[in-house]
C-alpha cells in the first residue's frame, strides 16, 4: 500500500480548516488539526508563498489567498483577473523594487483591490490591503479605473457614489473633472498626496501611480505602483517605472482578453 506524503496531507488539512471557517487564528488551527503551531506555521508559510493562504497583519488570522483555487475554473471576472495577473504584479515587483495592488473593477465606478504584493518589512506600507475599495476619486486605482469609464457612465457614478462613499469622500467627488483632466495630461493616475485612505493602520503615508487595465476595449480594473511616500517623489517614480507599469497592465489585459 502506498504511503501518503504527510507534508502535503498536513497542508490540505489546514486548507480545509480555513475554508470552512473563513477566518482563524494559529492557535485555533492547532486546536481544529492537532498539529504543534511550529508545525502550523512552517505549513502555512509555504501555503503564504503560494498565495494560497494569507495571513492577515492586523490580527494575525489566516484566510485564503488570491491564488487559491476556486470551484469551476475560477469562473467569475475577479478570479479571473486575480488568475491572470498574481504572477505579473510579482514580477513587477521584482523589477521596481516597489510594491503593486491589483484592482478589479466591481461596477459603479468602483474597484477592489484583490490582490497584492505589497510587504510591510520591505515596503514599509500597510499591507493588507486585499478586499479594500479605494476612493474613486483621491486614490490612484480609483482614480484611473474611473478615467476609463464613459461620460455616461461616469455621470451614473457619481450620482451612486454620493450615497455610499463617507462624507470625506463625497467632499472629493466635485474634484472629479479636474482629477481625469490631469489624468490625460499626465498619462496616469496618482494618490492624493493628503490621502490617508486605510495608510493611517500603521507605516507610513503611501504614494502611488495607476494605470487601468483593459481587456480589448473594456475596463476590468487598475494597477498600481506604490511605495513610502517619502523614500521616492512621484515624478521619479513615474520617469523610471511608467513603461513597466504600462507594460504589465497590457499583459494582464490581453491574458484576460484571452481567456473571455
Amino acid at each position: 500500500m502506498t504511503k501518503l506524503n504527510r507534508s502535503i496531507d498536513r497542508g490540505l488539512t489546514v486548507l480545509e480548516v480555513v475554508h470552512s471557517v473563513g477566518t482563524i487564528s494559529l492557535a485555533g488551527l492547532a486546536a481544529r488539526t492537532g498539529l504543534p503551531k511550529p508545525t502550523l506555521l512552517r505549513i502555512c508559510k509555504s501555503l503564504e508563498a503560494r498565495r494560497w493562504l494569507f495571513r492577515r497583519s492586523s490580527d494575525g488570522k489566516y484566510q485564503l489567498g488570491s491564488a487559491f483555487p476556486r470551484s469551476g475554473g475560477m469562473p467569475n471576472r475577479v478570479d479571473r483577473l486575480v488568475a491572470v495577473g498574481k504572477e505579473e504584479i510579482v514580477r513587477l515587483s521584482l523589477e521596481t523594487g516597489l510594491a503593486s495592488d491589483l484592482a478589479a473593477g466591481i461596477g459603479g465606478g468602483r474597484v477592489e483591490i484583490v490582490d497584492t504584493s505589497r510587504s510591510y518589512k520591505q515596503h514599509a506600507i500597510y499591507p493588507d490591503t486585499v478586499g479594500f475599495r479605494p476612493s474613486p476619486i483621491l486614490s490612484a486605482l480609483g482614480a484611473a479605473y474611473m478615467f476609463t469609464l464613459s461620460d455616461d457612465d461616469q455621470v451614473q457614478a457619481l450620482q451612486e457614489l454620493a450615497d455610499q462613499l463617507p462624507r470625506e469622500e463625497v467632499k472629493a467627488l466635485p474634484l472629479l473633472g479636474k482629477v481625469l483632466s490631469d489624468i490625460r495630461a499626465r498619462g496616469y493616475a496618482i494618490r492624493s498626496p493628503d490621502h490617508w485612505g486605510r495608510a493611517v493602520d500603521y507605516g507610513a503615508l503611501p504614494a502611488a501611480i495607476a494605470i487601468p487595465i483593459l481587456a480589448g476595449d473594456k475596463p476590468v480594473g487598475a494597477i498600481n505602483l506604490v511605495w513610502n511616500a517619502s523614500a521616492h517623489r512621484v515624478e521619479t517614480v513615474a520617469r523610471d517605472h511608467l513603461q513597466r507599469l504600462r507594460s504589465a497592465a497590457q499583459t494582464i489585459g490581453q491574458t484576460y482578453a484571452d481567456h473571455m
